[in-house]
């Protein structure tokens, strides 16, 4: 059993930076990559950005590459996400997940363990 807590989101202004956080506990060891994922009100969710915890090789979703990166803090537990010039259509909930194999995968399924979510709002 994993779990994955985020946290960081709030009302932000259009060109603003913000940082996620996802903080994992748990049987920590058992997975080996990690992805963020958001969801839009009335749109399916979709992947933001991937890493694998042993290589820090790193995937993004094309209209966030350049703006937003995703890193680590092992001694931590914690992945981050940061978003740097942040637009109105990057408004949705942002989640954490986890999955068990090592392949950055893009979709949803792929992955084992998921957060709460948290609101980020980019204000116009």
């Amino acid at each position: 059993q994993v779990q994955l807590v985020e946290s960081g989101g709030k009302l932000v202004q259009a060109g603003d930076s913000l940082r996620l956080s996802c903080a994992a506990s748990g049987r920590t060891v058992s997975t080996l990559t990690v992805g963020w994922f958001r969801q839009a009100p009335g749109k399916e969710r979709e992947f933001v950005a991937g890493m694998h915890l042993f290589s820090a090789s790193t995937s993004y979703k094309a209209s966030v590459k350049g703006r937003f990166t995703i890193s680590r803090d092992n001694a931590k537990n914690t992945v981050y996400l940061q978003m740097n010039s942040l637009k109105p259509e990057d408004t949705a909930v942002y989640y954490c997940a986890a999955r068990k194999s090592g392949g950055i995968l893009t979709g949803g399924s792929a992955y084992d363990y998921w957060g709460q979510g948290t609101q980020v709002t980019v204000s116009s």
